[in-house]
């Protein structure tokens, strides 16, 4: 009796949905922010809403040849929306970078002249800038770090700082995230 209900126990934990491999889908950045399929999702996002998104990008990784997990983290949250139903041109995201991610801003001459190692985030920036996300680099940071804009990733754009943008773009209606 104990076996058979043992036995009765594992077939139903294994033929629950939950159980089954989620399908691992890239709808808007086909290279990054690998995410799964949510079909048993309730709640999703609302795909009449445009949404206006800021993100504060301030965490570096130690380990200078992995990808910056926190850059990842843009092109999941791209996905994710556009999985979950919002129209890749309702996504109108601007990203902050400083802090300790400033580093994954250089081209990769110079980071390669820094950390003995090719930049692994620059292949990312660019999906997410042919996307049509705008990044922008916080000058103090650079100025900091002394980095050139001769120096970064082509196609980002020097701010003023990330304070001023991460403000701006708040008052004018966009969310604050923060990786």
């Amino acid at each position: 009796m104990k076996n058979r209900f043992l036995l009765g126990l594992i077939l139903v934990l294994f033929s629950s949905p939950f159980t089954n491999a989620q399908e691992l889908v890239n709808p808007v950045i086909k290279n990054f922010g690998t995410i799964g399929q949510a079909d048993l999702a309730t709640e999703k996002p609302d795909p009449s809403l445009p949404y206006n998104i800021v993100v504060d990008l301030a965490s570096g990784e130690d380990n200078k040849s992995s990808l910056l997990f926190s850059l990842n983290n843009v092109a999941r949250l791209l996905n994710l929306h556009v999985m979950g139903g919002v129209p890749k041109e309702n996504l109108h995201v601007v990203v902050a970078v400083h802090g300790g991610a400033i580093w994954s801003v250089l081209n990769n001459e110079m980071y390669y002249k820094k950390f003995k190692t090719a930049n692994p985030n620059i292949a990312l920036y660019k999906e997410l800038l042919d996307s049509g996300v705008k990044i922008v680099v916080c000058s103090q940071s650079m100025f900091k770090r002394n980095i050139a804009p001769s120096e970064l990733v082509e196609g980002l754009e020097v701010a003023t700082s990330a304070l001023t943008t991460l403000t701006t773009y708040q008052l004018k209606g966009y969310a604050l995230l923060k990786f």
